[in-house]
């Protein structure tokens, strides 16, 4: 008797946990993945969309301007070095007009897109490192941050502008590569003094 109780208890089980089961097709295992209940009429949410890569694209141009405005804005109070300071105020100068321009880009793609400048985890992690320094210390993090930082929004226009989905913020995208490798070339420069 107690066998056959605790089989009831397993194929209920069973049974129920089959219920849950979306009958979505094999091939469409994305939009089960994403799709939700709504818990107050029991209807499935439809699937939140993956961000297109222009989207994608405008969204980090964004985070890459204000990440480098922002830890310019910390070498304007921390620096040590008047080269710095300059470079510094040059950074927030160029990346404001940066952001402005990837504004224009983005709302003239088809459909509009608007940028959104959330810093990534590895940005934030920066300018928090670079809150705690001071002097010559924060000077040679700055430098090295800008460097790293620089590099790796070069290769992202680089690759977004031979390889774009949106017109607009490819062409955006080719006229930013000789103004961020310039910004690299002062960096690189800067380290070094």
């Amino acid at each position: 008797m107690k066998h056959t109780l605790v089989l009831a208890v397993s194929i209920a089980a069973l049974s129920l946990a089959g219920c849950k089961k979306s009958e979505a097709p094999e091939g469409n295992a994305t939009a089960t993945t994403a799709a939700s209940e709504d818990p107050m009429t029991g209807a499935m949410a439809p699937a939140t969309p993956a961000a297109t890569p222009g989207q994608t694209f405008a969204d980090t141009a964004a985070a890459s301007d204000q990440f480098e405005i922002e830890s310019s804005k910390l070498a304007a109070t921390k620096a040590q070095s008047a080269k710095v300071k300059t470079f510094a105020e040059q950074m927030i100068k160029a990346h404001t007009d940066s952001t402005a321009k990837l504004k224009t880009a983005a709302a003239n793609a088809s459909p509009a897109i608007t940028p959104a400048p959330k810093l990534t985890a590895m940005q934030q992690q920066t300018l928090d490192d670079l809150n705690t320094k001071s002097g010559a210390e924060f000077d040679a993090a700055y430098a090295k941050a800008q460097a790293d930082a620089h590099q790796m929004t070069l290769d992202t226009l680089k690759a977004y502008s031979a390889n774009g989905d949106v017109p607009s913020l490819k062409s955006f995208a080719t006229t930013l590569v000789p103004i961020v490798t310039a910004h690299l070339n002062m960096v690189k420069g800067l380290a070094k003094s």
